[in-house]
């Protein structure tokens, strides 16, 4: 469901989980090839220990590169997230943020590998950080791409 960007970031920053975990898209490129989003600690997005909630921080990157990509790519391609793996490298405290980004080349490859209907698994990485800029955790996801209709098969 192609939207514009303004829109697009409405949406989700309506969305229940994400207003119940206080995640914020803060801002969406036109193109939907960059988009950054932020959570601040809050009680009820704060673990025993008093930093950020594991679940809440794999949340608060989720299902980005899956909608940036079905936005970009378009009704023609089936776009799925597939895995995903965390890694906690410090406690996150305060407000943190996570920056994704579409290079030409991840657009390039996606359109080579499913050129034939064949399916393409790429692999990002997103970094959750803090306002000091550390790394907080990192996030490695796989999602599925595959062309619903390839050249020569209509």
């Amino acid at each position: 469901m192609p939207m514009n960007a303004k829109n697009f970031r409405r949406l989700v920053n309506l969305y229940p989980p994400y207003l119940g975990a206080g995640v914020r898209v803060r801002s969406v490129a036109p193109d939907f090839r960059h988009l950054r989003v932020e959570m601040a600690l809050r009680w009820y997005n704060r673990n025993y220990v008093g930093t950020h909630f594991g679940g809440s921080l794999y949340s608060m990157v989720d299902p980005f590169y899956m909608l940036m990509l079905m936005q970009v790519l378009g009704p023609d391609y089936i776009v799925w997230d597939q895995a995903a793996r965390i890694a906690f490298l410090k406690p996150g405290r305060g407000v943190l943020h996570a920056d994704f980004h579409l290079t030409d080349a991840d657009l390039e490859a996606i359109h080579t590998r499913t050129a034939d209907g064949g399916k393409y698994l790429p692999e990002f990485v997103v970094e959750i950080r803090n306002a000091e800029e550390e790394v907080v955790a990192r996030v490695e996801k796989t999602l599925y791409v595959r062309r619903k209709n390839p050249p020569g098969t209509d």
